[in-house]
This record gives structure tokens, C-alpha cells and sequence, in this order.
């Protein structure tokens, strides 16, 4: 007996829609064609010495305990944007906020963060209870 389907066809699909749905990750990779598979991420590291760190590292610190961090769009901008606003100087890179992406109906939306590069690019989509660990990822990889 094969199993429903999750997403219906012609129905519209944004990103948000996916943190809605009842499924879990991999059951709705599936329906993809991917399949789902938990790893250690290993990160590339600079040894080179990173413009301005301990500023950002103090300007966090500084502003932290005078923000109400109780929403996503305080979080987004008091802690991400600063982070990947020094990784896109860094990097040279343009840093596009609020980015619109289509692939087709089933997933389409507006990326918070993303970042193009020549070896692949970087998409930020940052939700609830992943936030503290997105700044801990980020800010590790300037170090």
C-alpha cells in the first residue's frame, strides 16, 4: 500500500508552508526525489586574520541586553544581520535580504539571507529555536 501524498498538486507551496506541515523532514524530502540523512557538519576554516571580529563580538554583546529578542524579526536583525553583513564584506559577496526564490509551485517563498558565490552559495532561513545555534555556526566560522 503506497502512501499519501503530502504535498497536493496544484496547490501552492512557500517555504514557510513546510515548518507547518505535520510531516517530518525526511517524509517530505521524499517527495522530492531526496532523501533525509542527520551528519557532523564540518565547515571550512580561515586561518587568516578576520577584519573587525572582536567589534561585531562587542557590538552583540553591547546591544544583547537592551533588545526584546522575543520575536523572529527582532532576532533576524539584532543577531544574523550583523553576522552576515561582516561575512558578505569578508567575502565580497552581495548579501540579499528577504531574497524572492521560485523553483516551481511547490516551493517557492522569500529567503531571509542568501548569499552567492562562486563554489555554491549560502541560504539562511532561520526559525524559532535554530537561531542561537545559527549565530553559534556563524560566528565560529569567523573565528
Amino acid at each position: 500500500m503506497s502512501k499519501p501524498k503530502i504535498l497536493q498538486e496544484g496547490t501552492s507551496y512557500s517555504f514557510r508552508s513546510y515548518f507547518e506541515l505535520p510531516n517530518d523532514t525526511d517524509e517530505i524530502l521524499a517527495e522530492f526525489g531526496y532523501k533525509f540523512e542527520r551528519q557532523r557538519l564540518h565547515l571550512p576554516k580561515t586561518t587568516r586574520e578576520i577584519e573587525y571580529l572582536a567589534e561585531l563580538q562587542q557590538q552583540l554583546e553591547d546591544t544583547i541586553p537592551y533588545v526584546t529578542l522575543s520575536s523572529e524579526t527582532a532576532k533576524r536583525e539584532i543577531l544574523i544581520a550583523p553576522v552576515l553583513a561582516r561575512v558578505a564584506v569578508m567575502c565580497r559577496r552581495l548579501l540579499r535580504i528577504e531574497y524572492p526564490l521560485k523553483v516551481n509551485e511547490q516551493l517557492q517563498g522569500n529567503l531571509d539571507y542568501f548569499i552567492e558565490s562562486e563554489m555554491g552559495l549560502i541560504v539562511i532561513e532561520a526559525k524559532r529555536d535554530d537561531l542561537r545555534e545559527l549565530v553559534n555556526i556563524l560566528v565560529g566560522i569567523l573565528e
